[in-house]
């Protein structure tokens, strides 16, 4: 059974700084892309970032650029996304996710994800 499991998640000052991982189990995703996408209360989900297989290329939503690094670690089947200078908008439900595909490029369509972990909740105070 394949299973991606947030965690990290938390409460923050604004400005503050939290690192949310995904563990991934029941197959390797060594070989996939994967994204980090956020849903805040009354919004749609939206992608925040992703990463190619073997990490090299980093792609992230303009809102969180120059905030935010993902990365992964192969060996350990885990995503991270670093999270710095965080803003009260950043507030939402945090979601890792499996490309359907190996592919050379991540997408930043939610429906080309095949696996999602459950979410994990950050909220940043102003």
């Amino acid at each position: 059974q394949v299973q991606l499991v947030e965690s990290g998640g938390g409460l923050v000052q604004a400005g503050g700084s939290l690192r949310v991982s995904c563990a991934a189990s029941g197959r390797t995703f060594s070989s996939y892309a994967m994204g980090w996408f956020r849903q805040a209360p009354g919004k749609e989900r939206e992608f925040v970032a992703a990463i190619n297989w073997n990490g090299g290329s980093t792609y992230y939503a303009d809102s969180v650029k120059g905030r935010v690094t993902i990365s992964r670690d192969r060996a350990k089947n885990t995503v991270y996304l670093q999270m710095n200078t965080m803003k009260p908008e950043d507030t939402a439900v945090y979601y890792c996710a499996a490309d359907r595909l190996p592919r050379r490029r991540p997408p930043e369509a939610g429906y080309e994800y095949a696996y999602w972990g459950q979410g994990t909740q950050v909220t940043v105070s102003s």
